[in-house]
């Protein structure tokens, strides 16, 4: 059983509901020790003045702000004496509807549950509240010396509390980013290709589905130099789309996000109707490749890969099994893709 990080009463009108918060996400990143080189001796970090290099102790550091010609100095007793004192109620304000809080003054999610069984009715009432209403509490409170803009809103078959950002926290995007696009005109064929690509790679959420990768190679870092043995190092990202080539390369995402649906949709089938379906899919992609090279099939496999987008070359890279290709240039992939047969199943030329 967690250990509750606060406890106090919520209270939306004259209800009151004695609750315990919870944390709701932990870290998993692999947290290092600072070593020195060719030793195992820890590094620690030391208070040193600047000027003179000694260290100086704990009780003779205070708290400065650079106020241009000099520092404000403000001693720990002083910020103990005007600090809010420790918050023992939630008190909602009001409610707003979950659709008006745009997702960028959300920050840290904590879970509520009420303090006893006793409470559990006046917790359940207020949770299936918020969930028909669509709705959240807004209120604030203090924890750790802190005052924080929270709401409160029904998740799940549980309450949950979620500190936000004060509205002078957020930063306007048009004055943080100097190259957003203006009004751009976009052809309507990219942007029904765009659209048909979004539609072909939509999914349900499933978080489960996702990794740390990062964090998992670091494990595996770790364990393979504790073992002595060493690990491969990550492909480089691939390179951004030209824009020459964003047409060829939306429709060759998009067919491969249909091939792809399709081959997971075909692996509920039978055997047979498994088998009857690639030779279906095979038959259409000769037709189609036919169509493409124009009826010559005595054209060399380079000199057919050299008239492909890099998109469509990508395409049969990946169809290929083409190890480090996204990090291959349109040359390399062509390159590749030759000592490769062209990446699919054609007659070769004489």
């Amino acid at each position: 059983m967690a250990r509750a990080i606060w406890s106090g009463s919520l209270s939306f009108g004259l209800v009151n509901l004695p609750v315990r918060m919870y944390a709701a996400t932990e870290s998993h990143t692999v947290h290092f020790h600072q070593i020195q080189r060719g030793t195992s001796d820890r590094i620690r970090n030391k208070r040193v003045n600047e000027r003179t290099g000694e260290e100086v102790p704990a009780e003779d550091i205070v708290k400065g702000l650079d106020a241009g010609d000099a520092y404000v100095l403000v001693e720990p007793e002083e910020l103990d004496d005007i600090a809010p004192g420790r918050s023992r109620a939630v008190e909602i304000s009001g409610f707003v509807d979950l659709d008006e809080v745009d997702p960028v003054y959300f920050d840290t999610t904590y879970y509520l549950g009420p303090r006893g069984k006793d409470h559990g009715k006046v917790y359940a009432l207020l949770h299936k509240a918020l969930k028909e209403s669509n709705k959240a509490g807004v209120a604030t409170f203090v924890m750790r010396n802190r005052a924080y803009l929270v709401a409160v809103r029904a998740e799940g078959d549980i309450l949950v509390l979620q500190t936000l950002h004060w509205a002078d926290e957020i930063r306007d995007p048009r004055d943080e980013i100097g190259d957003l696009p203006g009004r751009t005109k976009i052809p309507d064929r990219e942007l029904k290709t765009a659209v048909q690509l979004v539609e072909a790679l939509s999914t349900a959420w499933r978080p489960e589905e996702y990794h740390d990768t990062y964090q998992e190679q670091v494990r595996r870092l770790i364990e393979a130099k504790r073992k002595g043995e060493t690990v491969e190092k990550a492909q480089e990202a691939p390179e951004s789309t030209n824009v020459v080539d964003l047409m060829s390369a939306l429709q060759a995402s998009v067919d491969s996000a249909k091939g792809s649906a399709r081959r997971q949709k075909g692996k509920g089938k039978g055997k047979g109707q498994q088998a009857g379906a690639k030779k279906a899919v095979a038959a259409k992609g000769r037709t189609g490749e036919r169509r493409s090279r124009g009826g010559n099939g005595g054209r060399k496999p380079t000199a057919e890969l050299s008239q492909l987008s890099k998109a469509e070359l990508y395409e049969r890279a990946t169809e290929a099994g083409i190890q480090g290709r996204s990090s291959m240039t349109r040359a390399d992939l062509v390159e590749a893709l030759s000592g490769n047969g062209g990446g699919r199943s054609h007659a070769k030329a004489s």
